[in-house]
């Protein structure tokens, strides 16, 4: 038995999310949720990315989102990672992912900027000296690709799940748990592929499995 928990512990992945199932849903919210979810789509599309030009300063413009291209530079000739990048970066990555379950019908209540509510997302802050290699952000994109081909298959199940559900839940009330756990193991896969490559919170390679 201690050797079983022992093996769990290190099969654990240091990027992992889980959320709540529903017992009930509000069918009239999820009949308009397509129209519902668009401002706080809006507020997630502004965060993700803001460019302008003026007059006064015509090539003038912003970029925001995941830091990546300036964590990638700062691991490999500085050897950092800036606690304030990380924490910028995990909190846009809980908040798309409170987006993303309220849109995929997995949560009823409205997405919040800042509180958890039921979608709980981890990842570890890393000892960059310790845990990560100086060179490895450089080719994990590469690495990743094999995630990358299976995740547009189950993205399309994803989809094809959602619009079921949606069918679903107007009859019935109720998301059905088999449906739920596939989803919201299709987003586990998919953030731990993004800790691993985009957020660059780790070199430990991502599991093939939708389950924790």
């Amino acid at each position: 038995m201690q050797l079983k928990k022992e093996k769990i512990k290190m099969d654990k992945y240091p990027a992992n999310l889980t959320i709540d199932y529903p017992e009930k849903a509000n069918r009239l919210t999820v009949f308009f949720r397509l129209f519902t979810a668009i401002p706080i789509m809006l507020i997630l599309g502004l965060l993700s990315y803001h460019g302008y030009n003026n007059d006064q300063f015509p090539n003038e413009s912003y970029w925001v989102g995941i830091l990546v291209a300036p964590t990638l530079l700062m691991i490999v000739f500085r050897r950092k990672y800036p606690k304030w990048w990380f924490d910028w970066n995990i909190a846009l990555t809980k908040f798309s992912l409170r987006v993303s379950s309220y849109l995929l019908l997995l949560r009823h209540e409205y997405p919040s900027t800042d509180e958890e509510q039921a979608v709980h997302v981890h990842i570890e802050y890393p000892d960059v000296e310790k845990d990560l290699n100086q060179w490895m952000p450089l080719i994990k994109w590469l690495l990743v690709f094999p995630h990358i081909i299976l995740l547009c298959f189950i993205m399309i199940g994803v989809m094809l799940s959602t619009i079921l559900a949606w069918i679903i839940i107007l009859l019935t009330g109720r998301y059905p748990k088999s449906m739920f756990d596939f989803v919201v193991g299709a987003l586990r896969w998919g953030l731990r592929v993004g800790a691993y490559a985009v957020l660059l919170t780790t070199d430990k390679y991502p599991p093939f499995r939708l389950s924790e």
